[in-house]
């Protein structure tokens, strides 16, 4: 008996998905073809942006000939579909080529929207969906200053993204009144704006481009329907997708009004043996513009295919979480107001730059939807609530607010899960199919990615995944790891040991020995964090510097309108008249903002990069160093005036305020680690809300630690008293050291002891009773440490080659001249948005 046979339409995600699902367990039944118009077999489109950031092609890839051959899947590559002929079941490609079917699955696709402009198809005008049109926008980028993306949803962000990692000045243009308009709420919308123009990003809202000419300064000019206009080198289209149902319109299968391949629950067309899946087919009047619901479909058609009707498709959850331009955002549900009596609890921290909003039902029972940007740890949790129409807790508030303590969860936990809540909707994995996967011998991540493919898809569900995961192997008695990444198998502690044993200095050495692929965002700057912890060398050298952050990489903390701060430092706030006369004469010359901060020194703000290595020169010239604000690491020393000047006081804070400052300057440490001291109990220094704290008696010095200030404040806990200034060194080395040996990425030294079994008692036993025998190793490295201190900015201006980096564009030695400015209290202060672009279009059309 022949094999029945299946032609796919589409070889993009949802049609791979599709023949996975078909080679699952019935391959030996069918004849399989694929025909893809690429030159290339199936790939994430997902994760497309990561190709500007170093991902090749064949790192995208979802599948390779060798898969194909060895499961009997026949491709045909670079050769376009171009009739259906249903009376005779044949599909006929551009080439000639005539395929007969038994089933036919149509999966097209779609196409990106480009407005109807005038002037829209010339050279460096793009689309942003495929690899080859990434390539096209890589050539034009090379010859380019300006960028502009035409749509401000989720591929125009992502398409931003790309412009931003080519270097170019980057501008987002959008129709509506705000980013991500189907996503988000108002609120959600405008801090997400804020996060991003904060990137240098400049965002250009409800404009409407009414054609494209050439330019003056650019190659390009945007006119816009309000008579202002923009000038550019590059342009991206990503305003939106269409159905891609033209062959399936001219062979006659019913189209919805508005496009699309009507399907219904069995994804059956209106023509037998005819199948449409993915963003080509219109269910219930709907169009899935996500990777997940295409999936699903996949599936289902897979199944009906095979004889199994009881699987099917009725709908998806449209809810997404990602990160946009290195924001977070997610949404879930409706949350634009059209659900009658909904109420909801918002959350807005100006200051951390996080909103959150949660839309309950009128009894206060059920999720409606959320908005999460700037922090969406909660995504998870949230997301089962409203999938598995749950019970909300007595007070839902708690669900967005922050967590009573960092690390911890005020929302759902796991265990409230029921058996049948999907964790990963791109592979349709419930928690049944993880805790099955966790008692058939899954004791990791990447077993259960293989076995369940759970978060291999958009990666939304990786956290929620894990959790489950843990929660599973803790019931069953086994050790649950806590991996860093997938790269590593190990924690960050099991990181510091093998690195600090091994001596190793450099990423690619710490993958040699114990990881595996090219590293990530989680592991790289984790990594990179121990190596200077360690070894305190320069972080800027060719084989550390792709593990730094932002502020890191140019040694200044970045600013709203993209300028950088720059920030000296003024150890235990002590200064002579002659180095603020430097500073005053810096600031005057360059424009600089100047703020006394509570950290004790004088902050500059508003240098441009270019700026940075002229404005460090004259102060190191002057005697200054950096003062580290842009580092996880010693900030400052905080001191009263101590007994030098004032009558109450008991101890010299200032003096020894500032041996502390210079003996742990430029340490580096799981997250930012601050100081105190005071001459007396009057506490003038706050010590007791640092990370270290010291207090004068008439006895010696008093030792405080883990104390934090910020957003949720806590009291240090004493750990000895009365010691000389000797002791209070030797306990400081050993307590800074052990703190960086055993914390997790970016937690700070009081989360750090919350977590600690044993708490301040365990921790005295360690510094002071040298419980582990660890006390001298502890020493001798902080010794290392300290010996390996640099200046970074004093290494920076004597490298004539990592000076060349301080400048705006990659290809031209021009500065950002759009910058706007108001002055205020006699000094200079970014302008207000509204103000900033009318004085940009002002200057614009001047």
């Amino acid at each position: 008996m022949s094999k029945a046979k299946i032609v796919v339409v589409g070889n993009g995600m949802v049609g791979h998905k599709f023949i996975d699902s078909i080679i699952t367990d019935a391959s030996a039944d069918y004849e399989v073809i694929t025909f893809s118009e690429e030159s290339r077999l199936a790939y994430d489109r997902v994760q497309l942006s990561y190709f500007f950031s170093g991902k090749s092609a064949a790192d995208l890839a979802l599948t390779d000939a060798n898969y194909y051959h060895e499961n009997g899947i026949n491709f045909v590559l670079n050769d376009k579909v171009v009739e259906l002929d249903f009376a005779n079941k044949e599909v006929i490609t551009a080439s000639g080529r005539v395929e007969g079917y038994d089933k036919l699955v149509v999966a097209t696709g779609s196409y990106p929207f480009v407005p109807p402009i005038p002037g829209n198809d010339q050279e460096h005008c793009h689309v942003y969906r495929t690899i080859d049109d990434l390539e096209a926008i890589l050539r034009s980028g090379k010859s380019s200053k300006v960028g502009v993306v035409v749509g401000g949803g989720l591929l125009g962000l992502e398409a931003g993204n790309a412009l931003v990692n080519l270097g170019l000045e980057t501008h987002i243009v959008e129709f509506a009144p705000r980013l991500m308009a189907v996503q988000l709420d108002e609120g959600g919308g405008a801090l997400l704006r804020r996060k991003i123009e904060d990137l240098g990003v400049q965002v250009h809202t409800e404009k409407a481009t009414t054609e494209i000419v050439a330019g003056d300064t650019c190659r390009y000019r945007m006119n816009f329907a309000d008579g202002s206009f923009l000038e550019t080198d590059t342009i991206i289209f990503s305003a939106g997708i269409r159905p891609q149902d033209e062959l399936a319109r001219s062979a006659g299968l019913e189209i919805g009004e508005r496009g699309g391949i009507v399907i219904d629950n069995n994804c059956q067309t209106s023509v037998q043996d005819v199948y449409a899946i993915g963003e080509c087919a219109l269910w219930n009047n709907f169009i899935f513009g996500l990777v997940a619901p295409g999936y699903q479909m996949a599936k289902v058609a897979a199944a009906h295919i095979k004889g199994d009707s009881e699987q099917q498709f009725n709908g998806a959850d449209m809810s997404t979480k990602l990160k946009l331009l290195g924001v977070d955002v997610a949404s879930i549900g409706e949350v634009h107001g059209k659900t009658v009596g909904a109420q909801s609890y918002t959350y807005n921290d100006e200051i951390e730059q996080i909103y959150k909003r949660l839309i309950v039902s009128a009894d206060g029972k059920k999720i409606v939807g959320a908005v999460l940007v700037g922090d969406v740890d909660a995504y998870g949790s949230l997301l089962q609530l409203k999938l598995n129409n749950m019970d909300l807790p007595e007070n839902p508030a708690v669900l967005i607010l922050p967590s009573a303590g960092e690390g911890q969860s005020a929302g759902l936990g796991v265990d409230a899960l029921p058996d049948s809540a999907v964790i990963c909707s791109c592979f349709d994995v419930t928690k049944a199919s993880i805790k099955e996967a966790v008692a058939a011998g899954c004791t990791s991540m990447s077993a259960l990615k293989e076995s369940t493919k759970a978060s291999t898809g958009c990666g939304g569900c990786s956290a929620l995944a894990k959790q489950v995961l843990d929660s599973e192997l803790a019931l069953l008695g086994f050790e649950v790891k806590n991996d860093i990444c997938e790269h590593f198998a190990y924690s960050r502690q099991e990181l510091v040991d093998i690195i600090r044993i091994k001596k190793i200095k450099t990423f690619d050495q710490v993958l040699e020995t114990c990881g595996k692929g090219l590293g990530c965002e989680v592991c790289k700057p984790a990594v990179g964090s121990i190596l200077a912890s360690y070894w305190n060398d320069y972080v800027l050298k060719d084989e550390l510097i792709e593990l730094q952050d932002t502020n890191d990489i140019y040694l200044g903390n970045m600013q709203k309108d993209g300028t950088y701060s720059v920030v000296p430092r003024v150890a235990g706030g002590e200064i002579t008249p002659e180095k603020l006369i430097v500073l005053g004469e810096v600031a005057k010359e360059f424009d600089l903002y100047t703020k006394l901060t509570g950290g004790q020194r004088i902050d500059l703000f508003g240098a441009q990069l270019h700026e940075l290595p002229l404005i460090w020169r004259k102060l190191i010239d002057a005697g200054f160093e950096t003062g580290h604000a842009y580092g996880k690491s010693l900030r400052t020393v905080k001191s009263c005036i101590g007994s030098t000047w004032c009558r109450f006081g008991v101890g010299d804070s200032v003096g020894f305020a500032i041996k502390l400052e210079n003996r742990y300057k430029g340490v580096r440490s799981p997250h930012k680690i601050k100081f105190g001291v005071s001459g007396c109990t009057r506490e003038c220094a706050e010590a007791q809300s640092k990370d270290v704290g010291i207090i004068a008696t008439d006895k010696g010095w008093n030792m405080y630690v883990c104390g934090n200030g910020g957003m949720r404040p806590r009291h240090a806990d004493l750990l000895a008293s009365d010691l000389s200034e000797d002791e209070l060194q030797r306990y400081t080395d050993r307590f800074l050291m052990f703190y960086i040996r055993t914390a997790d990425c970016l937690q700070r030294t009081s989360v750090w002891l919350e977590n600690m079994e044993g708490g301040i008692d365990y921790l005295k036993e360690v510094i002071i009773n040298d419980k582990l025998n660890i006390a001298d190793e502890l020493e001798t490295e902080m010794a290392n440490n300290i010996k390996n201190y640099q200046c970074e900015w004093k290494t920076t201006i004597e490298d004539a080659e990592k000076v060349k980096r301080f400048k705006h564009f990659v290809n031209s030695s021009d500065v950002d001249n759009r910058l706007s400015y108001i002055k205020e209290r006699a000094q200079r202060f970014p302008a207000p948005r509204a103000q900033a672009e009318e004085i940009n279009i002002v200057e614009l059309t001047q």
